[in-house]
């Protein structure tokens, strides 16, 4: 009977420990596993802050961006409108002053660079009723195009001579302005030689 009874408790024993390992493995699996996820769940935090903040950084750079776009066109705006400003030239003849709206090209460009540096002053003799013709003492760009001149056009010929009109002609010109008022336009001219002074206003 000992023997059966201690082979009996033995075996308990050994249940027992076995229980207790058992058990111990799963509160250590179980103690782990909260830790575990809670590290993925802090790295996904992480991750959708990282991502967020990119987001973030990735709208103000394209405010940033569309701020210099909108400046840099205000500024090609205003450069245009500059380009665009007509201008205005002055022509004295005697005591009677005119004013002509200039065109827009490379003669006209080089005339009123000599302008803003002085005034240029013309003998300009009359020429078939129609027309005073004055050289300009020097050569500028020409864009010449037949054209059937109107009185108070002003126009370079030959790229050379400067042609105000008070009659009308068919020739190959350079436009270079037209006068804004012809009143008093042709007595100012009269019949003979006169002094133009040009200048800007």
């Amino acid at each position: 009977m000992k023997p059966k009874l201690l082979q009996l408790f033995s075996g308990v024993i050994v249940m027992a420990v076995l229980l207790s390992g058992c058990v111990r493995g799963q509160s250590e699996s179980s103690s782990e596993a909260p830790a575990l996820f809670g590290s993925e769940t802090t790295q996904a935090a992480d991750d959708s802050s990282i991502s967020d903040m990119g987001f973030d950084t990735e709208k103000e750079s394209s405010t940033i961006s569309n701020e210099s776009s909108s400046l840099v066109s205000q500024q090609n705006d205003n450069s245009t409108t500059e380009e665009n400003t007509v201008e205005k030239m002055i022509l004295q003849i005697g005591n009677d002053t005119f004013t002509s709206t200039l065109e827009n090209n490379d003669a006209v460009d080089a005339l009123v660079d000599m302008m803003r540096e002085a005034s240029v002053v013309i003998q300009m003799s009359d020429y078939s009723g129609f027309e005073k013709v004055g050289s300009l003492g020097t050569s500028l760009p020409t864009s010449n195009k037949q054209t059937t001149t109107q009185s108070g056009d002003i126009v370079l010929y030959n790229g050379t001579q400067i042609v105000i009109f008070y009659g009308s002609n068919s020739w190959s010109y350079t436009r270079l302005g037209k006068i804004d008022d012809l009143s008093g336009w042709e007595d100012a001219l009269g019949s003979g030689d006169v002094t133009v002074t040009f200048s800007l206003e």
